[in-house]
């Protein structure tokens, strides 16, 4: 009994102390990412807090951190700039009401779909995102750091990483992030160094937001303006939720679960909009800090929110002396840690399209944003399967007395009709063919309007054209070649085709 609970009492400590070195590292993020959606780093920071909290309350993943994002943040910035902050409240709303209807109606399985070479992709580009938004970091009024500033810059960062790396190698009683963030400030601090702090990024000192019902009008017009942006902004959030959260499971060999997640998400994004944030999802960066720290239950985000609010409303002082350089140097060893670098191996191991794929995603997703990167993705493999398979059919020929019998293998649909018309010559063709498909499987509109075509160049060759084994769908769909088709009711296939006309 004794041992239960000193293992649920050592696996608390892991948890909020992972959740101290989480919200420590949120704080500039957040900050950041409240400057590229146009808003004050106040929005950022308690959009942060409240939608880390919500979703480890109410349906997150264990383990994984939400908070404000820049895969979010690209988006909200034009909606600030053409119509101000109370429209990005309302479409925040709008967002968390999306999400939540997407998980209350069980789709979060989808994400189940989503190729490996696409996750694979995925990973790598957000690890190159990470990276890229610190470069800003080595900047001082918008001008690059020289001289000894840069070698100090450098030098914090080379320590962070090295603190990092080698103490979890002796012990992981205290997370190495927070070790780094406690002693390299401490060293900052009593040896007077002048470098870039928090406090130069800007000020985090607040108090807690009252209840705010978005100052906008109840109209259609407003429901014209938030509604593509919330929209967008839902697939982004629960795609990078439910990407995430698949990383984890497979760091933790544990199973998720993505409708919860996505009502999760669309309960704080609701919440949030009320309470003046700039809402927010699952962010991939502080969640590899929390799970390699140690805080494996939702515990771990309940801390990183309440630590994080404590910093606002009591401790901004504080954290405002933290050196940027040392949040730096634990993202870029979050960025080591993310990046998939086996996929260089794989490279010349996997089917070059699978590679293709990979490393599109990844470019998409560095160069636009994650939604867009993984819809291009899973159409570009979807493409490439297509593509594929389209080589499958092929038919072999026999003679019957005077009948030539073509019989047909492999499925017949928009990809393989080119194949499957190039395999019959009607002009050189005896007067009676047969085309048998009893071992192909006919599924489209576009498979359907090939035997049209073809059964015409039969016709217009004054040959006799005969279709054996089309299921009644196709039979009903045929056109041109209806009259030709040989009924044979017992051993004709049962399947449906995928056609408008029969869904009339």
């Amino acid at each position: 009994m004794f041992a239960i609970y000193y293992k649920h009492m050592w696996s608390a400590k892991d948890d909020v102390l992972s959740g101290l070195t989480v919200a420590l590292a949120l704080v500039p993020e957040a900050v950041a990412f409240a400057f590229v959606a146009g808003v004050s780093p106040i929005v950022g920071l308690y959009a942060a807090f409240m939608v880390g909290l919500i979703t480890s309350l109410v349906g997150g993943r264990p383990g994984m951190i939400s908070g404000a994002t820049g895969a979010l943040a690209v988006v909200m910035v034009a909606l600030v700039a053409q119509h101000g902050v109370e429209y990005l409240f309302a479409t925040v709303v709008l967002m968390g009401v999306l999400q939540i209807i997407f998980g209350a109606c069980k789709l979060g399985k989808f994400i189940r779909m989503v190729p490996y070479p696409v996750m694979l992709g995925f990973v790598n580009g957000l690890a190159i995102v990470i990276f890229l938004a610190q470069i800003p970091q080595f900047q001082i009024d918008g001008a690059w750091m020289q001289g000894a500033d840069l070698y100090l810059m450098l030098g914090l960062v080379l320590a962070t990483m090295l603190v990092m790396y080698i103490l979890p190698k002796f012990t992981r009683a205290v997370p190495a992030g927070l070790v780094a963030i406690v002693g390299l400030s401490l060293i900052v601090i009593y040896a007077d160094l002048d470098t870039k702090t928090v406090g130069d990024i800007a000020s985090i000192g607040g108090i807690f937001p009252p209840f705010h019902f978005p100052d906008v009008p109840l109209n259609l017009e407003t429901l014209y303006i938030i509604f593509p942006y919330a929209a967008i902004l839902a697939a982004i959030g629960l795609i990078e939720s439910l990407l995430t959260m698949t990383v984890i499971d497979e760091m933790t060999e544990t199973r998720g679960q993505g409708n919860r997640v996505s009502v999760g998400q669309g309960a704080a994004n609701v919440v949030t909009g009320f309470f003046g944030g700039m809402g927010g999802c699952a962010m991939i960066g502080q969640s590899m800090i929390n799970i390699s720290s140690g805080g494996l239950r939702n515990l771990s985000g309940i801390a990183a929110s309440l630590f994080l609010l404590s910093f606002i409303l009591y401790a901004n002082e504080l954290i405002e002396m933290i050196p940027v350089a040392v949040l730096v140097g634990i993202m870029f060893m979050v960025v080591i840690g993310t990046f998939e670098w086996g996929s260089f191996n794989l490279l010349n191991k996997i089917p070059k399209e699978d590679a293709f794929v990979g490393i599109l995603v990844t470019v998409v997703t560095v160069f636009t944003d994650l939604a867009i990167a993984v819809i291009v993705g899973v159409i570009a493999t979807a493409l490439m399967f297509a593509w594929k398979h389209a080589k499958h059919i092929y038919a072999l020929s026999t003679q019957e007395e005077d009948t030539k019998v073509y019989t047909v293998y492999g499925p017949l649909f928009f990809a393989s009709v080119h194949n499957f018309s190039a395999l019959f010559e009607p002009k050189s063709d005896p007067q009676d063919v047969v085309i048998d498909f009893a071992h192909s499987k006919v599924t489209d509109h576009s498979a359907i309007e090939a035997i049209d075509s073809l059964a015409d160049k039969y016709k217009k060759a004054g040959k006799t054209l005969h279709l054996r084994h089309l299921s009644k769908e196709c039979r009903l769909l045929l056109e041109k070649a209806g009259n030709l088709v040989e009924v044979n009711i017992q051993e004709d296939p049962s399947y449906h085709v995928a056609d408008d006309k029969l869904a009339g």
